[in-house]
């Protein structure tokens, strides 16, 4: 498993990292704890080290279930979670009303996104409580809003490094420009966007900045989520598949059948690499993602041990240059025709 550094925290962390949203269940149609727990635990031993979740991730039963998998192994693991996605918070900004089972327009909860100083400081201390830990490796500001100074945040993330709550500082769902205001107060280490061969907003166009040349010049680590953009890219998802309702997916239209047609032509166009490196295409197409100029790691969910143990396998996978190129040829030319709203 190749390691590359989370900024400059001085922490090394996998390339190829275990993302925890489905086992938090929310959204996800349900997930088994016992499977959950046993997909970590392959992870690890299959040189995985890096875990990514966050409080909203079945309203705290990720934390919790990660908890559980890690405790005997807190010295293997570099953890990583988030704040400022806060349920019924007298503050911030409002980003929809969800029940158990997802977003619900009447929904009991309310998700508001708040960097609220003294809301992080209660948040720190519910995830340390729930991932059984004294420190959190990596935290980060889930999304961002305006009601609250960016510079009173990570005034308030700067302070819970000093006492040793937290080690290293990220944000998600930023900017270049909002980075650049957490910098005027302090350290920050990573970035963690959206990011797959069909979602490269991060690289830039005539309206927007190349973010990841802004990281890669600040020598900031970026993590991708959602590289496999909740499996269409695994080539496992044909345009037949069903998704029940509770399955956020069956509301995308870039899970439309069109959409996954398409993709499964792309796909089929990579299948000469894949034989190549004798991986699968998920495999493929995570080597892809770890392998873009400012790209550090990707984070991939897992339900089982068996899907962890072959997300962690993509991290062995050594792409030159000749498949980089017919890769990302057949990207720009085939991925702009997908709906991704």
């Amino acid at each position: 498993m190749r390691m590359r550094p989370l900024g400059e925290s001085g922490i090394e962390a996998s390339t190829v990292a275990i993302g925890t949203w489905v086992m938090g269940g929310w959204m996800w149609g349900g997930a088994d704890e016992s499977d959950s727990i046993n997909a970590v635990h392959a992870a690890i031993d299959e040189g995985i080290n890096l875990l990514d979740t966050a409080p909203i991730y079945g309203f705290g039963h990720s934390e919790s279930v990660v908890g559980k998998a890690i405790k005997d192994r807190r010295d293997k693991v570099v953890l990583a979670t988030k704040c400022g996605m806060v349920i019924n918070a007298p503050g911030g900004r409002s980003v929809g009303r969800s029940d158990a089972g997802g977003p619900s327009e009447h929904g009991h909860l309310e998700i508001k996104i708040w960097n609220n100083p003294d809301s992080i400081r209660q948040e720190v201390e519910l995830s340390l409580k729930r991932l059984q830990t004294d420190y959190i490796d990596l935290y980060q500001t889930h999304w961002q809003e305006e009601e609250t100074p960016i510079e009173d945040t990570m005034g308030t993330l700067v302070k819970l490094k000093e006492e040793g709550k937290i080690r290293a500082i990220g944000v998600c769902n930023a900017t270049p420009e909002i980075m650049d205001r957490y910098r005027s107060v302090g350290q920050l280490d990573s970035d963690q966007e959206q990011y797959s061969m069909i979602h490269r907003k991060m690289e830039g166009d005539a309206e927007s900045p190349d973010q990841l040349g802004y990281c890669l010049k600040k020598n900031t680590a970026v993590l991708a989520y959602s590289p496999l953009v909740l499996g269409l890219l695994t080539g496992k998802v044909g345009p037949e598949r069903e998704f029940p309702e509770s399955d956020l997916r069956s509301r995308q239209k870039r899970f439309s059948k069109a959409n996954r047609q398409k993709v499964a032509d792309l796909l089929a166009e990579f299948e000469p690499i894949s034989a190549k490196h004798g991986c699968s295409m998920a495999q493929l197409v995570i080597a892809w993602t770890t392998h873009q100029p400012g790209l550090t790691h990707a984070l991939v969910g897992a339900r089982t041990a068996k899907q962890a143990k072959e997300n962690a396998a993509a991290g062995r996978v050594e792409l030159d240059s000749a498949d980089l190129d017919t890769m990302n040829a057949l990207v720009r030319s085939d991925a702009t025709e997908l709906d991704m709203s």
